[in-house]
């Protein structure tokens, strides 16, 4: 293959680089976010992922999943029209995620408990919600991950008054390791195309749900983890367990 050349071989080698690096990037940053992870679960905490754009496929990477923590609750701009009542028009704005107060809203709707635990992605790690959602978090006493791109973010200035990224706040970090805007493979004529993030991300969620989980078992505490409604009996057990946080866990319809 030529330099730079653009086809489904050259991003499987630089996708998996990005892999590579993200696996030796984040080992601090997956141990102390599976022990916050862990400790919120053992607390009888929920998991808040919030969100917005394609960071949201970060989310469900982590929400109600099969062979994932059933206390897991999805954030998400729709919460306010499915569960705060809003009209659906509002989603049409482009610009909804600037919205002032918007972030001290979605966080009332989720109903957190003082023990619980938020995730919150972005990839760039400083639009305005991402950043008013870390600091409010921070301010009602949860403890806080984020899922960014320190690549991304370091490139950028902060947009949000308090001249914060998202990175800034929280009480653990990992590292996505894409690139600056995301997409891997440049193109003859400027751009770039395939993003990563959403690969490096998902890997470093699964990462951190089994190392919370090796922590609790080594305590000898039984982790609440989803098994595939597609199996015999699976719904049914999923269901006795979810019980347990009846009216905590939100997944914004799905």
């Amino acid at each position: 293959m030529g330099e730079g050349q653009v086809n489904a071989a050259t991003f499987a080698d630089e996708g998996r680089s990005a892999v590579e690096r993200a696996i030796a990037a984040n080992k601090d940053g997956v141990a102390a976010a599976g022990r916050l992870v862990a400790e919120c679960v053992a607390a009888d905490g929920v998991i808040h992922g919030f969100g917005t754009g394609h960071s949201q496929a970060t989310v469900l990477e982590l929400v109600g999943r099969a062979g994932g923590l059933i206390p897991t609750n999805r954030i998400g701009l729709t919460d306010l029209v499915l569960r705060g009542g809003a009209d659906r028009a509002i989603l049409d704005d482009p610009l909804l995620e600037r919205s002032p107060g918007l972030a001290r809203k979605l966080y009332e709707l989720a109903g957190p408990h003082p023990q619980d635990l938020f995730v919150i992605v972005s990839n760039s790690g400083v639009n305005n919600s991402i950043v008013d959602m870390a600091l409010h978090v921070k301010e009602a006493g949860h403890k806080l991950i984020a899922l960014t791109s320190l690549i991304h973010t370091r490139a950028v200035p902060a947009l949000h008054p308090s001249g914060q990224h998202l990175a800034d706040i929280a009480d653990a970090v990992l590292d996505n390791c894409a690139p600056a805007g995301d997409a891997l493979l440049p193109l003859p004529d400027g751009g770039a195309l395939c993003g990563v993030s959403t690969i490096t991300s998902a890997l470093l969620v699964q990462m951190v749900v089994a190392e919370a989980v090796g922590l609790l078992t080594a305590e000898g505490k039984t982790a609440p983890v989803y098994i595939s409604a597609n199996l015999p009996g699976g719904h049914e057990r999923n269901a006795v367990l979810e019980a347990h946080y009846a009216g905590r866990l939100h997944r914004n319809g799905f």
